[in-house]
């Protein structure tokens, strides 16, 4: 994706924009808040397997995993606390996204995740010196908190900054590492797995601390989003910074737009409640929908507890962590093939190719291990065991180039400035709140459905990829202040949403919208 780029609006004029060092390094350094929230997925799984972990803070769990004759295989972890201590950091990360959305709008993207960064580095420490439950529980809660300032914060700044022609790809960052955060979490795992004296999962915990300190600094060194400045009344300071990431002098198009955008979004007082008038519900109701299905894809649940889930079918416990970086590698290198897809073949078709894939794979699981995992009985064998991983890694590496950055790609492109960062903060929000009924529930439904839990997960896939196949536009390609007239006015089923006014009234907005730009032009 060398080279620079020209975004075409529907006025004739285009905007000129070059692909800038500094947009570039913005980007990378931005997006290491996916590597923070990466680790915690990844890391959860793996201090969950070990047995010094378990005997310390979780010693219902230990004794069942150590007594042959106690429980069945599929029920083994089966723990309401056990999943309290994954499940957490989602639910502090629900509630922290509220709290985003006012410092992302008022304080801008840069700032917020400074304070995420703040966040990462308190709960880890908490994590890393806990002494009982409830201090790895409080350690875990800051971290969501961080979660949810990250997750608020470097989508928008990724949309904004990055230039129409690779905007997707660019976005994916965020995405990419959060799959490096899994794949490092699980070779810190596995390592740590070896150490003697049984505090490996200390420095598990404690090495989360290196993402976290990437983010604070990296959140220091880049600059904030003309969108940003803008929408906050720094003018010139916006202009310079478009100016700088632009790599041209002629920016004053899009600066225009930019601002007419601004005036509009300062009409609306209650952005949340305007997220409910009639002319925003497709992007409300797409964003929603994406989160939620993203999640029923079932790939948290695999992440979140890929050890356990090998342990369960017979891996020993080096293997069942080997088995993690196997699939953690798989998510990093399927990550990649969506930053050069995106933006060519679209998220349409990454989403629908992802939906056959996964049914098909997660099936096959389904099958298998009816066949070879009984409650008391685990003998997989090694051709089975390594057809089950193969298995796995179709499965995640379909996830990875789709649902995976899509999931947050779209939402962040598509709404309207008035409403992005309350867009942004419900579509955090629910992606959180379902991640944590996911990790809640994840190890008593495996107890309960078995096998059957992965033909669940397929059932949902084939409704999301129909929701996808009818009622999901492509954005690709599409400048993110003209998603309205060029997107959701040309679908067949989301227009009609477009022509009513509402209390706010679609055409006193353009009216207002006119004026401003004259105003501008003088």
């Amino acid at each position: 994706m060398p080279g620079g780029g020209f975004a075409a609006v529907p006025s004739g004029v285009e905007f000129e924009a070059k692909i800038t060092p500094i947009v570039i390094i913005s980007c990378i350094m931005a997006a290491t808040g996916g590597l923070m929230f990466g680790y915690d997925v990844g890391v959860s799984g793996g201090v969950t397997s070990m047995q010094p972990f378990l005997k310390k803070f979780f010693p219902a769990v230990y004794r069942k995993t150590n007594d042959v004759n106690l429980n069945s295989n599929y029920c083994k972890y089966d723990n309401q606390g056990l999943q309290l201590f994954t499940s957490s950091l989602y639910l502090a990360g629900l509630t922290a996204t509220f709290f985003a959305s006012y410092t992302t709008r008022k304080l801008g993207r840069r700032l917020t995740m400074l304070m995420a960064g703040v966040f990462f580095l308190f709960g880890v420490s908490f994590n890393a010196a806990a002494q009982d439950l409830a201090m790895l529980i409080v350690g875990r809660i800051l971290l969501g908190c961080g979660v949810g300032f990250a997750n608020q914060a470097v989508p928008l700044f990724l949309s904004e900054i990055a230039p129409t022609r690779i905007r997707g790809g660019l976005n994916i960052l965020f995405q990419l590492n959060v799959t490096i955060g899994i794949l490092f979490a699980n070779l810190v795992n596995y390592g740590t797995n070896k150490i003697k004296g049984g505090w490996g999962w200390r420095l598990s915990l404690g090495l989360a601390g290196i993402p976290a300190l990437l983010l604070f600094f990296g959140a220091l060194f880049v600059t904030d989003t003309p969108n940003s400045l803008i929408e906050r009344g720094r003018l010139e300071e916006g202009k310079a910074v478009l100016r700088r990431i632009r790599g041209t002098d002629n920016i004053e198009p899009e600066f225009l737009e930019l601002v007419e955008a601004s005036r509009v979004a300062k009409l609306v007082k209650h952005p949340f409640r305007n997220l409910t008038h009639r002319r925003n519900r497709p992007q409300l109701v797409i964003a929603m929908a994406l989160q939620i299905f993203q999640q029923f894809t079932g790939i948290n649940a695999i992440m979140f507890y890929a050890p356990v889930l090998f342990n369960t079918l017979g891996f020993g416990g080096n293997a069942s962590l080997y088995s993690a970086v196997i699939t953690g590698a798989v998510n990093v290198l399927s990550t990649i093939v969506s930053i050069y897809s995106v933006d060519k073949v679209g998220r349409r078709m990454l989403l629908l190719e992802a939906g056959v894939q996964m049914f098909f794979s997660q099936v096959v699981i389904a099958v298998i291990l009816g066949i070879k995992v009984k409650d008391h009985s685990s003998n997989l064998g090694s051709g089975y065991a390594i057809f089950v991983v193969v298995m796995v890694c179709t499965f995640v590496s379909s996830f990875a180039w789709s649902w995976g950055p899509l999931g947050w790609l779209i939402p962040s492109e598509t709404f309207p400035l008035e409403t992005r960062s309350a867009g942004q903060s419900v579509t955090v929000c629910v992606n959180l709140l379902f991640t944590f009924v996911i990790a809640q529930a994840f190890l008593s439904m495996l107890c309960h459905f078995k096998y059957g839990i992965f033909l669940f997960f397929s059932a949902w896939v084939v409704v999301m990829s129909f929701f996808v196949l009818f009622l999901l536009p492509e954005t690709k390609n599409i400048p993110i202040e003209e998603m309205t007239e060029k997107v959701w006015k040309r679908h067949w089923f989301w227009k009609r949403f477009m022509d009513a006014e509402d209390e706010y009234g679609e055409v006193e907005v353009h009216v207002i919208s006119d004026d401003a730009k004259k105003n501008i032009g003088k």
